[in-house]
C-alpha cells in the first residue's frame, strides 16, 4: 500500500496547488445549499474539504471514514489556513449510529463521570485527544524506531472480568473482581480511531499452566495497529520494514555485542508469504509426516516450515496466512472469499512463532454477530463495542514476542534466557 505518511507532506505542498488524497473521519458536516463544508478528520489535524453538489459527498455522515480527492490550496479564512477545495468523497465505513457526543464541538463540557464512561468516543475530539497526545513528549524519539508516524501509548494493565479468554490471572481490585491485561487489543484499536496508527511496548500476562523452552506467564510485547488498510498484508509489510530497520540498527550499533555472542543477522529483504494449509502440506510431504491437527501449528510443524522457508526459499521468516477461524479470536475478520478462514498471519522466525496479527473486524453488525455465533454476550463488551458502533476505519495490527525474537537472534535453546527476571508457573523470585 501507499502509506500515507505523505499526508503532511501534502499539507505543506498546499502553495503549490497540489491534488492530493488523504484519509480521515468525518468530522463534521455544514450545508449551504449546493456547497458543502466538510471537516476531515485526519491524524494530523481537521482539514475543511468544500465538496459541490451532493454526489460529491458520497452520502457520507459524521464519523464515516472517507478517502477525499481534491486540490490543496491556501486559504485564509478555513481552519489552519488551508483547504481542500473541488472535493470528491468516497466512504470507506459508515457508522451503526451518530455519535453520543457532539464531536464536533470545541469544548464538550462533560462531567467526569460521563466523559471517562465514553473515553473510547470522547478521544475522538481533538481537545481530548490531543491531551492524551502530550504524552509523546515522554517517548522521545522512540517513535520513529518502530515506524516513524505511530504514537506511542500506554494501556492499562488492569481490566474487568470477561474482556478475553479463560487464561487470566485474577486479583482482588478495591473488592471488585479484575485481572491482568492478556494483551492490550481492544485499547489499540480503541486508539486507530483517534491517531490511526499507534504502538506500545509493554508487559502481558497470560495464565497458562505450560513448562516450555517457548513459553513465560508474563513477557513484553511491541504492539502495533494501524488503520485505513487495505489488506493485512499492509500490516505483514510494515512489519517488514521495522525488522529491516531493527537488523540495520544491530548491525551498525551492537556489531559488537553481535561478534560476542556469536549472531548471524537474518537477511529480511524478502519474506515469503503462504498460506496455512499450503505451508502445512507444503512441509507434510517434503518431511514425510501425517498433519495431525488441521487448525493449528504445533510446535515440530513450525520447525519444519521454518526449515521449509528455508531451504526452498532462502528465508529465515515466512509469514503463514489465512489461519483457521476457529482458532483465531472473535475480533479477527473473516476471508470474504472463505469464511473458515481468517485474514490474519503469523510470523515464523527459524521455525518458531514471533508475531501474530492480521485484518480486525471494523463493522458493528459483523462485529456483533461473530460474538454472538461463538455464545459471548455482546453486553459484556459494550465499551469496546463503542468504537465499533460510532465508526471505526479498516485497521489491523500485530503483536510481537519481544523474548521470542531475542532467543531467536540470538540462538538460545530456551526464552528464559533472553528475559532478566523470567516469570513462569514455578518462578516468582527473584
Amino acid at each position: 500500500m501507499e502509506f500515507l505518511t505523505s499526508q503532511t507532506r501534502a499539507m505543506e505542498g498546499a502553495r503549490n496547488n497540489q491534488a492530493v488524497t488523504l484519509h480521515g473521519a468525518v468530522h463534521a458536516l455544514r450545508d449551504l445549499g449546493g456547497v458543502t463544508f466538510l471537516t476531515l478528520r485526519t491524524r494530523e489535524r481537521l482539514l475543511q474539504c468544500v465538496c459541490t453538489g451532493r454526489e460529491a459527498l458520497d452520502g457520507a455522515t459524521e464519523e464515516c471514514t472517507v478517502t477525499a480527492t481534491g486540490v490543496l490550496r491556501a486559504e485564509s479564512r478555513a481552519p489552519g489556513g488551508v483547504e481542500l477545495s473541488e472535493a470528491k468523497i468516497t466512504v470507506l465505513t459508515r457508522p451503526a449510529a451518530p455519535p453520543p457526543v457532539p464531536l464536533a464541538k470545541k469544548k464538550l463540557e462533560l462531567n467526569l463521570d460521563t466523559e471517562l464512561s465514553l473515553r473510547p468516543v470522547v478521544l475522538r475530539s481533538p481537545r481530548s485527544g490531543r491531551c492524551s497526545a502530550s504524552r509523546r513528549l515522554s517517548a522521545g524519539p522512540s517513535g520513529s524506531t518502530w515506524t516513524g508516524r505511530a504514537s506511542p501509548r500506554s494501556t492499562p494493565s488492569l481490566s474487568t472480568p470477561g474482556r478475553r479468554g479463560a487464561n487470566i490471572f485474577r486479583l482482588d481490585y478495591f473488592g471488585k473482581k479484575a485481572f491482568l491485561a492478556q494483551s492490550p487489543q481492544f485499547y489499540k484499536q480503541t486508539m486507530v480511531g483517534v491517531f490511526e496508527r499507534v504502538y506500545e511496548v509493554a508487559p502481558v500476562f497470560r495464565a497458562e499452566k505450560h513448562a516450555t523452552q517457548r513459553h513465560l506467564n508474563e513477557y513484553t510485547s511491541l504492539d502495533f495497529e494501524m488503520g485505513y488498510i487495505d489488506s493485512f498484508a499492509d500490516v505483514m509489510e510494515v512489519e517488514q520494514g521495522f525488522l529491516r530497520h531493527l537488523m540495520e540498527l544491530l548491525r551498525t550499533r551492537y556489531s559488537a555485542e553481535l561478534t560476542l555472542l556469536g549472531v548471524e543477522l537474518p537477511d529480511v529483504a524478502r519474506i515469503p508469504a503462504v498460506r496455512f494449509d499450503e505451508v502445512k502440506r507444503l512441509a507434510a510431504e517434503k518431511y514425510g509426516y501425517a498433519i495431525r491437527d488441521p487448525y493449528d501449528l504445533e510446535p515440530e510443524e513450525e520447525h519444519h516450515i521454518g526449515r521449509y522457508a528455508k531451504e526452498e526459499w532462502g528465508s529465515d521468516f515466512v509469514f503463514v496466512t489465512h489461519y483457521p477461524s476457529r482458532k483465531r479470536p472473535f475480533y479477527a475478520m473473516d476471508d470474504p472469499a472463505d469464511p473458515r478462514f481468517t485474514l490474519s498471519f503469523d510470523l515464523l522466525f527459524r521455525g518458531l512463532e514471533v508475531t501474530t496479527g492480521g485484518q480486525r473486524i471494523h463493522d458493528y453488525a459483523q462485529q456483533v454477530a461473530k460474538m454472538e455465533a461463538r455464545g459471548m454476550d455482546p453486553a459484556e463488551f459494550e465499551s469496546y463495542l463503542m468504537i465499533h458502533k460510532h465508526g471505526m476505519p479498516p485497521h489491523g495490527g500485530l503483536g510481537i514476542g519481544l523474548e521470542r525474537l531475542t532467543m531467536q537472534l540470538c540462538g538460545l535453546d530456551n526464552v528464559r534466557k533472553a528475559c532478566l527476571f523470567p516469570r513462569d508457573r514455578t518462578r516468582l523470585e527473584p
